[in-house]
């Protein structure tokens, strides 16, 4: 089975090189204008082999991790709110659809006005951009329960409560792991943006850097990295959406 996954993937990643280094060479491209793959190979050799380039992709990392994980408890904490509460659901869900229509670059610079250029205001756009997703999905897997046994509850005089812990929640467990896996590819674009404000040292800054020098293949370097941790955290949340059916199955 995982073969029958991977071997596509690959086979897709081959076509995909080859195509991008037939175009290279016909097109007879500068290299700060489109690097070949060989040439994007070797700097990412350099790179990821290089100790100084780690230390960025740590505090990327680090930022990403953390922003995710508190966009996980913010997003359920205001979708349980918002199950207890529908009053406050027709007010704080404009508001909710506001905070995504307003582009994260543009209220950036003012989260460096209020917090400066500390881990706060990095953490905040991370939060800002992974939250939604996972809110949304809850509140609609809130209401997507089985009619019949909430029926029952209700017949047998069950609390909201009581119908929240053993009905509404575990219905939305599998929602719950589907945002996120959505938000956790987010966390990292959420906190290279974030970097994009100011910042020592991360993918952020490698990526401007580079591309104010035209170093495009760190560029592409910086990308592929992006791509590989934000990998990581999506495989991350499928083993332990994998771990909570196999425990589900043993109950």
């Amino acid at each position: 089975m995982m073969k029958r996954r991977i071997l596509p993937l690959v086979l897709s990643i081959v076509v995909l090189l080859f195509i991008w280094e037939i175009i290279s060479i016909i097109g007879d491209f500068p290299v700060w204008q489109l690097p070949s793959p060989y040439v994007v190979g070797l700097e990412l050799w350099r790179s990821w082999t290089s100790s100084e380039y780690l230390l960025h992709v740590r505090a990327t990392f680090i930022i990403a991790c953390f922003g995710f994980i508190l966009s996980i408890l913010v997003g359920v904490g205001v979708a349980v709110w918002l199950y207890f509460s529908t009053f406050l659901t027709r007010i704080v869900t404009p508001f909710l659809l506001f905070s995504q229509n307003v582009p994260i670059i543009v209220l950036a610079p003012l989260l460096v006005v209020w917090f400066g250029f500390g881990i706060e205001a990095k953490l905040l756009v991370v939060i800002l951009v992974c939250f939604f997703p996972i809110t949304i999905a809850l509140v609609d897997g809130f209401e997507q329960v089985d009619r019949n046994l909430l029926r029952y509850l209700e017949m047998s005089g069950a609390t909201k409560w009581e119908k929240f812990r053993h009905l509404a929640f575990p219905s939305a467990v599998p929602v719950l792991f589907s945002s996120c896996k959505l938000s956790a590819t987010y966390s990292v674009m959420g906190a290279v943006v974030a970097e994009w404000l100011g910042t020592e040292r991360g993918l952020g800054m490698i990526m401007t850097q580079a591309a104010n020098s035209f170093r495009t293949d760190r560029v592409f370097v910086s990308i592929i990295t992006i791509v590989v941790l934000s990998g990581c955290f999506f495989f991350l949340i499928s083993l332990v959406e994998q771990w909570w059916k196999h425990k589900r199955k043993l109950i």
